[in-house]
Formats: C-alpha cells, sequence, structure tokens
C-alpha cells in the first residue's frame, strides 16, 4: 500500500461503500439479447422445410444461448462492497445476487492488492480456485484480499480498494476473532 500521511487523521464513516464496474460486460449483454432475437426470430418466422425438429432445437438453442449469456453477465456487471462495523457484504449485479457477507469476527486482515485479472482467476464472475480462494472479479484492476481466520482468502474488485483495506484494518483493531462484533 502506499503511504498517505493524511489519510490517518481523517475520520472515517460508519458504512463504507464501494463498486467496481465493467462496462465491457455490457457488449456480452448484447450478444446474449441478440441470440433471444435470434430464436422469437426463427420460431415466428420460420422457413424451414426439413422438418420441426431442427426447427425446434435451433429456436430453444437460441433462446437457452441468449439467456444464459444475457443473465450471466447482468450479474456481473458490477460489484457492490459495503463495509459496516459488523461485517463485509459483497453483492453482485443488479439484483444483488450472488451475495456474500462475512462478519469482521472472521477477518484476520486484509491485504491491498494493485492487479486483479480475469486471467489470473479464469475469467469474470465468482471465482474458486483451490490455491487462490474465492473471489469475485468484474474488471481488471485494484482489489482487496480478505484473509480469514479459517485460512481462506476472499479477493473483490473495487475501486478506492487501499481506502477499504485502511477501514477494515481499523474496525478489526477493536474487534476479537471468533466473537460477535
Amino acid at each position: 500500500m502506499r503511504d498517505h500521511p493524511d489519510a490517518d487523521d481523517t475520520p472515517r464513516p460508519d458504512v463504507w461503500t464501494g463498486r467496481a464496474t465493467n462496462r465491457v460486460q455490457w457488449l456480452l449483454a448484447l450478444v446474449g439479447a441478440a441470440c433471444m432475437a435470434l430464436g422469437i426470430e426463427l420460431a415466428v418466422d420460420s422457413a424451414w422445410s426439413s422438418g420441426i425438429a431442427p426447427l425446434v432445437m435451433s429456436v430453444v438453442g437460441c433462446i437457452a444461448a441468449g439467456l444464459l449469456v444475457l443473465f450471466g453477465t447482468l450479474a456481473f456487471v458490477h460489484v457492490d462492497l459495503k463495509l459496516d462495523k459488523e461485517c463485509v457484504e459483497v453483492r453482485c449485479g443488479h439484483m444483488g445476487l450472488p451475495r456474500r457477507r462475512i462478519p469482521l469476527s472472521h477477518v484476520a486482515g486484509a491485504d491491498f492488492t494493485a492487479l486483479v485479472t480475469p486471467r489470473h482467476w479464469g475469467g469474470w464472475g465468482y471465482r474458486w480456485r483451490p490455491e487462490k480462494g474465492t473471489a469475485v472479479v468484474v474488471r481488471r484492476g485494484e482489489g482487496i484480499v480478505l484473509r480469514l481466520w479459517d485460512g481462506h482468502t476472499f479477493t473483490i474488485t473495487v475501486d478506492n480498494a487501499e481506502t477499504a483495506v485502511r477501514v477494515i484494518r481499523d474496525r478489526l483493531r477493536t474487534i476479537k476473532p471468533g466473537t460477535a462484533a
């Protein structure tokens, strides 16, 4: 982390919020919508003469692929991080799902990482890798690595991650491990 001499003198808010957004995923959502539109177009205005089975398979395939891509990408267009005096809460997408709530009593420490990339985690989204832990990756850039008391880690890409790490560390000073906050 970089040193900010004035940063320790500023009061911390009761609730700190952060967010990271990936605008590229909107393009993927458009691809999903286009697949759905193609499936609907095939169903409504079909000139297939080779039978009903290939038509049904094409329509169902296009609509299913479109829904999968559309909802899969919209779930990870952005991530919201909320840090209060008791827990860290991570919510993904517009519906807030998937969501993870980690009590601060389960957090052993927090570290800033300057570069989290989808390539390191195997893509965008909610990821798990045995050698690295769990992560919510919605874009390339800075992030937070939470070290949990059970030995696991949880990484979150979020803007202004350095400030979030300072706030988490401040809150951890007043919490004993394994106790309610």
